[in-house]
């Protein structure tokens, strides 16, 4: 059997090949400061702006939670992150230097990974954190799966957190499964484990363009506690807070650095008038 073959290989230059030493630079902090601090509450969602050149963070103010993030371009919520496409282009785990990727037509870095002080990298199940692979809670599978009505979902907290920026539940997307360890068995089924993450881990993200940001702290905690099939409870006890923090870096560490534009593919599909 021939070996796998990574499908999505850049050009030298591509835009996936970051320059590291400017991120490297970012994530240094020297001379950046803080424009805001705030917790989000367990189990709840918020949404906030970030602009282009900003930094923000996810921060473990408690120990270990999980966190499902939403993007958008804060001028155009048509223009939000794509998971799969994100996935593809990186890997099902991410960390420094991967990008989130905006849908199309516009296939651009909307962030850039700084700094992830998890470096969890790949178990002996072959698992990773920072997920892909999965999206978020919701619902709608709940009562699929348990005939429930259930509300305390990642997806109900997203829907929640954006209405104060006049978007919808058809606005929330795919996630980035932040502090959220996953794989998937020899059979191909999706698993999760515990959080491994401690109290004052984070991940910082890059703001590429102007964004809108969303995050849920899931209800089901740090994943320790099964909340599907047999054995399933509530995860209330392992529930936590998160923090976010926006920073604005140095102006001068911002040297040589342009917000990227759109996609210029024109946009012609091969079809004719």
């Amino acid at each position: 059997m021939p070996a796998p073959r990574v499908i999505y290989e850049a050009k030298p230059g591509s835009p996936l090949e970051v320059d590291r030493r400017f991120y490297e630079r970012i994530a240094a902090e020297g001379g950046r400061r803080q424009l805001e601090r705030f917790v989000v509450p367990m189990r709840s969602g918020r949404a906030w702006p970030v602009r282009a050149g900003q930094v923000f963070r996810i921060v473990a103010v408690e120990g270990p939670q999980v966190a499902d993030l939403n993007v958008w371009s804060l001028a155009n919520p048509r223009e939000r992150f794509w998971a799969s496409r994100t996935r593809q282009l990186h890997q099902a785990h991410l960390s420094t230097c991967d990008r989130l990727w905006s849908c199309l037509p516009y296939l651009r870095p909307m962030l850039t990974i700084t700094a992830d002080t998890v470096r969890y990298g790949r178990d002996e199940d072959g698992a990773g954190c920072h997920d892909l692979l999965g999206t978020r809670c919701d619902p709608y599978v709940h009562k699929l799966l348990n005939g429930e009505e259930f509300d305390l979902c990642c997806h109900s907290n997203l829907v929640r957190a954006v209405r104060p920026f006049h978007l919808t539940e058809l606005d929330v997307h795919d996630v980035l499964n932040v502090f959220q360890v996953t794989g998937l068995t020899a059979e191909g089924r999706y698993f999760v484990k515990a959080s491994p993450v401690r109290r004052g881990d984070f991940i910082e993200f890059f703001a590429e363009i102007d964004v809108l940001c969303a995050i849920s702290v899931c209800p089901h905690g740090d994943l320790s506690v099964p909340v599907w099939g047999p054995d399933a409870a509530d995860a209330l006890s392992v529930c936590r807070p998160l923090g976010v923090e926006i920073w604005q870096p140095d102006p001068a560490s911002l040297a040589g650095w342009t917000s990227p534009p759109p996609s210029n593919y024109g946009g012609g599909h091969g079809l004719r008038e």
